[in-house]
């Protein structure tokens, strides 16, 4: 099915702090801010904030494998992070088609993070995807 203008995606989320752990061991990003909670509760934020590259990455997981899924190519992300983010607390995404290109099988998605049944946005992404099939 191919998408269009004003198409709208929801997926709800959270992330635990041994997903937090995992990312610090990955990228090596070990900022006793994500890591340490001792040391968080000495920052404005009380306890550790969850990385803000995991936190969008629900960006990549939604749009490369639900919508529009398998087979989008990224071309370009603009990410904007607008609170922090905390493990085990819940997350929806929205995603909303922007504006297509067939000619070019590109789309424009935006992403909206927000804690779940609430109207805080954590997180304000613009996504430019190619898709063969779906765009």
């Amino acid at each position: 099915m191919l998408l269009e203008i004003g198409d709208t995606h929801r997926h709800e989320f959270r992330f635990s702090q041994e997903d937090v752990i995992k990312f610090a061991e990955v990228t090596g990003d070990k900022n006793p801010l994500h890591l340490d909670a001792e040391y968080a509760a000495t920052t404005r934020f009380k306890r550790p904030i969850i990385h803000g590259h995991l936190s969008s990455s629900v960006f990549t997981r939604i749009l490369g494998m639900e919508f529009p899924g398998e087979g989008s190519i990224y071309m370009k992300q603009e990410t904007e992070y607008l609170f922090p983010m905390f493990v085990d607390t819940d997350y929806e995404v929205i995603f909303t088609v922007m504006s297509i290109d067939r000619e070019k099988h590109i789309a424009e998605i935006t992403g909206e993070v927000f804690i779940k049944g609430t109207s805080r946005r954590t997180i304000r992404g613009l996504a430019t995807l190619m898709h063969l099939t779906k765009i």
